[in-house]
């Protein structure tokens, strides 16, 4: 059995052993460039505050993830996005009967336009960088996608399961994140996600695929003055 010790810190562990390039070291607390991911996380119980200071000087929205981090005076106080972190064990037996295509520079315009349209809040201009990214297109158009994100010695995060509102409800995303954990295993890795609990539809969708929920997990969102 594989230590899953790494999934209870991912971004830590993420920006210490696989994505340490595209990492911020405040000693205790790193965060992702701005650039690549609005995530950061702690250890040892550390002092968040001047990190925090620091990192808002770069950007005016990001997250904690994990502990409640302390914050300088003047900021407001964290708003909590509670989630669930998910994680499927053996590769995943679903019919995939649409087109699947890698996402590549090429396709980058059409990647960022379908972003933005579902699922801006969580994805940087160069978050596509960090993994490997699929889509489906239709009529021409990207209509749906999932990616890579945090990776860690042992795993790899399925992230931005979009599709299209135009073309939901027709099984895109069920391919998508089954295409995606399948070629996750390829590399001898074992794929997680983390998900709202609130999104009941993405939950049970997930479920269905063979994911279990490992842990709730706290995305602390802090707004800079």
């Amino acid at each position: 059995m594989i230590n899953e010790e790494e999934l209870d810190n991912p971004v830590w562990h993420a920006l210490t052993n696989i994505h340490y390039n595209h990492a911020i070291d405040y000693n205790h607390v790193k965060f992702y460039q701005p650039d690549y991911t609005p995530f950061g996380a702690f250890i040892n119980n550390a002092d968040t505050r001047l990190a925090i200071e620091k990192h808002g000087a770069l950007i005016s929205g990001f997250f904690i993830v994990g502990d409640k981090p302390l914050l300088p005076a003047h900021f407001e106080e964290p708003k909590q996005h509670k989630g669930l972190q998910m994680i499927v064990y053996n590769k995943i037996n679903h019919p995939i009967t649409d087109t699947i295509v890698e996402l590549t520079d090429a396709h980058y315009n059409d990647l960022i336009g379908l972003i933005k349209l579902v699922y801006p809040e969580y994805f940087r201009p160069k978050s596509n960088i960090l993994g490997q990214y699929f889509g489906i297109y239709k009529d021409g158009k990207l209509v749906a996608l999932t990616g890579e994100r945090m990776q860690t010695n042992h795993f790899i995060e399925i992230s931005a399961v979009i599709t299209h509102p135009d073309y939901s409800g027709r099984g895109y995303a069920k391919q998508l994140v089954t295409h995606t954990a399948n070629n996750i295993f390829t590399k001898n890795k074992t794929p997680f996600l983390h998900v709202d609990e609130t999104n009941t539809g993405p939950v049970a969708l997930y479920k269905k695929l063979g994911f279990n929920v490992r842990r709730k997990l706290i995305f602390w969102k802090i707004t800079t003055p």
